[in-house]
């Protein structure tokens, strides 16, 4: 049994990031064409996009700004142009910023995170899935964090944010199931990325030693869980919050 997405278009928002550049070759591996966004990393998007040219596959860069809705509207037009009509959407963007206490956190740092995680998705609805319902089917996918389920001191802007757009995903995937189009959560623990097995991991004991499977979790390893979500092997999965953090949190039924 292969993950196919042969025939189809993927957007993955923030695709220039440590994240986004592995989903994207995942996705394009699995036969997928894909749109590139990129905010500020212009260089990073052109080099995946030939990467992913390497790879037999289609690909354009796409810069736009997620917290602005005329701005992905853009964006959609411009990844609509180069390569159809989008089959999946995969909201990875997010602002960053430093994390302090809620009583140091500088308030204009919980509006950029509603605005990256709440609206950013609200308007990719809003610009993609339209198309989804008249073709009956689509794939609306988020990255999340375990962060949602943690609420450990200093995470109150991303915690704020991440929570508000866990809402968002819950209510669209009940407003869009008939039409086929299942909407999806992938949270990731603490994860492994490109920049630190060039520079050196981090080995954190204290993490690792909160987590069951006694490891942290890579980049790949998030991206097979996107590329699962966005395939036909989880068509009957919709409005589910999936941790891949190596069980250090679990949902409770």
């Amino acid at each position: 049994m292969n993950i196919d997405l042969s025939g189809k278009t993927a957007l993955i928002t923030g695709a220039a990031g440590e994240l986004g550049r592995v989903i994207a070759r995942t996705l394009a591996e699995c036969g997928a064409d894909i749109a590139l966004h990129y905010h500020s990393s212009e260089a990073k998007a052109a080099e995946l996009k030939s990467e992913i040219e390497a790879l037999g596959r289609r690909a354009v860069t796409v810069k736009a700004d997620v917290t602005k809705q005329d701005s992905i509207e853009a964006m959609k037009q411009a990844a609509e142009a180069a390569l159809g009509q989008v089959d999946i959407v995969v909201a990875n963007a997010v602002v960053q910023y430093k994390w302090t206490s809620v009583l140091e956190q500088p308030a204009e740092d919980y509006a950029s995170q509603f605005e990256s995680c709440v609206m950013q998705s609200v308007y990719l609805a809003k610009a993609f899935i339209p198309a989804m319902i008249e073709k009956k089917g689509g794939r609306f996918i988020g990255i999340n964090t375990e962060c949602s389920m943690q609420n450990f001191p200093t995470q109150s802007a991303y915690v704020a944010g991440k929570r508000g757009m866990d809402g968002v995903y819950r209510v669209l995937a009940k407003e869009v199931g008939e039409h086929q189009i299942t909407v999806n959560q992938v949270a990731p623990g603490w994860t492994i990325s490109e920049r630190e097995r060039t520079n050196g991991l981090d080995e954190s004991g204290d993490y690792i030693k909160q987590v069951p499977l006694k490891r942290r979790g890579t980049d790949q390893e998030i991206a097979n869980a996107v590329a699962f979500l966005a395939s036909d092997l989880a068509s009957f999965i919709t409005g589910a919050y999936i941790p891949v953090s190596g069980g250090n949190v679990m949902p409770a039924i």
